[in-house]
């Protein structure tokens, strides 16, 4: 049993009707499920998943589709908080609720498939102490009517399950999104109303890496902030190391935690470009005129 009492509002996942009682990794559930069963596919009628950055970039791989292509096919956003950040879920089929990826034989995109569906039936609870910079995790079990695998005979801990399910890596990329959606919601007045651009920009970093690449090889990124050549190449290459940059760049813009350092005159530059920006403008109106 876990040691700190968590209450389930805290996890950066949609609510579910989970048993309120929470557990360690050592705890051994009883669960199995496989085609053949009953319920077979009954999860995936009915779908309300949350996507993690992390399962964005395995899902757009998969598919061989840009971030933004993916995002527009296949996700819709939501805010946590009203006027706060956003998050992305799964768009269900056209005029339905089943997942876009069922099919009869059950997952299209199975190797790859979201975090929530890899835990399923396992809840998890991911949170972060006010006085801690880690990340404590803890699992609750959710039951529905529908699923059937809760009576089969197999038992085994929620570690052998997340391993089984390959839920380490997906943990691992998406611990630093889960922080940021635990530190926004404890932050709460503390870092006052976001603007519009803090807003846009935590969207592009954590979901749509294809654009946030974009704009690390613009100008302005070079112009504001100081990046040796190595890890240049790694941002314009790894998505996985991009998508690490992003959430310290929303660290540094959001939360004033600066860890990537800035070009001694960025701040002039950047009142230079403005500058410029305004009167070209200023130049394309007077010759409309």
């Amino acid at each position: 049993m876990a040691d700190v009492k968590i209450d389930i509002k805290e996890s950066p996942f949609v609510e579910s009707p989970v048993v309120p009682e929470q557990f360690d990794e050592s705890h051994v559930i009883k669960f199995n499920c496989y085609k053949g069963i009953e319920c077979f596919n009954a999860c995936c009628r009915n779908i309300d998943i949350t996507l993690t950055p992390y399962d964005i970039l395995r899902l757009k791989k998969r598919l061989g589709l840009t971030s933004g292509e993916f995002l527009k096919q296949y996700t819709y956003p939501f805010e946590f908080n009203k006027n706060s950040i956003a998050g992305v879920k799964m768009e269900p089929v056209e005029g339905g609720t089943e997942c876009q990826f069922m099919t009869d034989e059950g997952c299209s995109v199975y190797e790859d498939r979201p975090t929530a569906c890899r835990y399923y039936p396992v809840g998890l609870l991911s949170t972060r102490r006010a006085d801690e910079n880690f990340e404590r995790m803890s699992y609750a079990m959710v039951q529905e009517d529908h699923c059937k695998g809760h009576f089969e005979e197999r038992e085994i801990t929620i570690r052998d399950y997340r391993k089984e399910q390959g839920l380490e890596d997906y943990d691992e990329h998406g611990s630093g999104w889960r922080q940021l959606i635990l530190k926004m919601k404890s932050a709460g007045p503390a870092i006052g109303a976001l603007s519009r651009s803090s807003l846009q920009f935590f969207f592009m970093a954590c979901y749509d890496l294809d654009r946030f690449r974009e704009f690390a090889k613009s100008e302005g990124f070079s112009a504001t902030f100081d990046i040796d050549d190595a890890t240049r190449q790694e941002l314009y290459t790894d998505d996985l190391a991009l998508l690490k940059f992003g959430e310290r760049m929303i660290l540094q813009i959001m939360f004033g935690e600066e860890t990537i350092k800035k070009q001694a005159d960025a701040y002039d530059a950047l009142v230079a470009r403005r500058r410029e920006q305004k009167e070209l403008r200023e130049e394309l109106g007077d010759d409309e005129s």
